[in-house]
């Protein structure tokens, strides 16, 4: 389907703006009154932003709890894989939630749901309690996620505010990693390792009393009808390969446990394509993402997910093992790449993408990440943080700014207003998947490098150290190829010129 019919589908189908008497507009349903919008934003914005730093927040409180609830090694990586799974595999079934039940109920909804399972992980004193209450985060994060990006996307109707909109919530998006880290450290260096689950709770107050009294109640106008064998078939798809992807961290990948379940899920994933194309009531119509723009908008959130991890996860062992950096200095240390992400991911959505659209932009800030993924590998044992580790991450922020506020904003855009909530999953799926398979091909492959640089030598500090300082560079020269591939991808896919969501009316009639 192409973007104009697809535009227009979202401009004159049920639940479009229609204009007030005094020149305003309303926003789509289940949207915030035209004079709230930015408020709408912010609430929106501490939603996104508890969400994605909790990915990030509770590794830096793992060693703390593995200590205090007395679960080994082999079992540490349940506390993560548990919220993905449930989050990765439930994504979509959570946007149509939103587009059937209405978008303000499965957002109050998903924070206070968000906001229990906090509270349990963080009065956990078991490991059972702590896993189980990581994936009831994931089950409400699943509802809330896909919510609050539908409901950007229908509160911001006019393309100059969509992009201001989308700039500031594609550098949360993006940023939210790094701040995790610094919040985490804090919270768990001069609290305790519970706050890191407790401190959600603040946040969601803040969003449901927000949410309260900003957006609109009720029904969707046009509620699609829920297409239970497609659900089924991607969320056990979906299931299969986080979780297949997951078990590649602690068993070969010759192991049934992970190659059998990538089969599977793969398997499922087909049939579910296979499925789509003949349901009556598809749960991901295929005109949602066989729109070039958006089709490629989703395969760059899905890169970006998977190779920014060799930022977040390996530059943060590089800066507490090598170069010493206690958490809360390894939270800092991340700020200046944040600011780079706040700026270059304002500065697109307003300026760039408007005049020159996203054809050279995307592929332009997959460069400038691969570029930084690159220049981390001369990182030794003698670097500095200043002379050596900041200048790449300040490259790697700029492209990394450029990609995720460009991609969060055509992936959603000139989306009809009963399928919003469904594309704005995609976006988090993308993300959240590309994540999961990111982290444990960059882990196998970071182990193995460092297994095969001890083969033959005696262990000692210093050989340890110089084993990590190869399973790092193996990791950031593996990242920057994802990114690599997602230039050719994005360069290949992307259409020229500026899409029709991101001119204004202005613009539209000189066009």
């Amino acid at each position: 389907m192409d973007r104009s019919s697809d535009s227009a589908a979202a401009s004159s189908g049920p639940g479009a703006p229609t204009d007030t008497p005094d020149g305003g507009s309303v926003a789509y349903a289940g949207g915030g009154k035209h004079e709230h919008r930015w408020l709408i934003l912010a609430v929106i914005g501490i939603a996104q932003l508890m969400v994605v730093l909790d990915a990030t927040i509770v590794n830096i409180a793992l060693p703390s709890a593995q200590q205090d609830l007395g679960f080994d090694d082999n079992n540490r990586q349940w506390i993560v894989t548990a919220y993905a799974l449930a989050f990765g595999s439930l994504l979509l079934l959570g946007g149509r939630i939103a587009d059937l039940v209405g978008r303000k109920a499965v957002f109050i909804a998903g924070l206070i749901g968000f906001a229990a399972a906090s509270a349990l992980g963080g009065a956990a004193t078991s490991f059972g309690m702590l896993v189980f209450a990581r994936a009831l985060q994931g089950v409400f994060g699943a509802l809330l996620a896909p919510a609050a990006l539908s409901l950007l996307t229908t509160t911001f109707t006019d393309p100059r505010e969509r992009a201001k909109a989308f700039g500031i919530y594609g550098a949360i998006a993006g940023a939210g990693g790094a701040v995790g880290l610094l919040l985490g450290g804090v919270l768990t260096e001069y609290l305790d390792w519970r706050w890191c689950l407790y401190v959600n709770l603040l946040f969601a107050v803040v969003a449901i009393l927000g949410g309260m009294r900003l957006l609109h109640g009720g029904r969707p106008t046009d509620r699609p009808q829920l297409d239970v064998p497609g659900t089924a078939l991607v969320s056990v798809g979906l299931f299969c390969i986080v979780y297949g992807f997951s078990n590649a961290e602690t068993h070969s990948w010759g192991s049934w446990q992970t190659w059998g379940f990538l089969v599977i899920g793969a398997l499922l994933l087909v049939a579910f394509a296979w499925w789509e194309m003949r349901a009556p009531h598809p749960l991901l119509p295929l005109r949602v993402v066989l729109d070039r723009d958006r089709g490629a908008s989703y395969l760059a959130m899905f890169i970006s997910g998977a190779g920014m991890f060799g930022v977040f996860l390996f530059l943060t062992y590089y800066l507490q093992q090598i170069l010493g950096y206690s958490p809360v200095i390894t939270g800092v240390a991340f700020l200046p790449m944040v600011a780079c992400m706040v700026f270059s991911s304002v500065v697109t959505t307003n300026y760039l993408v408007p005049r020159l659209g996203p054809k050279p932009i995307v592929p332009l800030g997959m460069a400038l990440a691969a570029g930084g993924m690159a220049w981390l590998t001369a990182l030794d044992l003698h670097s500095s943080y200043g002379a050596h580790v900041l200048p790449p991450l300040l490259v790697a922020g700029l492209g990394l700014g450029l990609v995720f506020a460009t991609a969060m904003n055509l992936a959603t855009a000139g989306v009809a207003a009963h399928d919003a909530g469904v594309a704005s999953a995609m976006v988090n799926t993308s993300q959240q998947v590309g994540g999961s398979i990111g982290t444990a091909l960059l882990n196998s492959l970071a182990t193995a490098a460092a297994t095969d640089y001890l083969v033959g030598k005696k262990p000692s500090p210093l050989v340890r150290a110089q084993a990590s300082m190869d399973s790092y560079s193996t990791a950031f020269w593996w990242s920057a190829l994802f990114f690599a591939i997602g230039f050719a991808v994005t360069l290949v896919l992307y259409r020229p010129g500026v899409p029709e969501s991101a001119l204004t009316s202005e613009d539209s009639a000189h066009a």
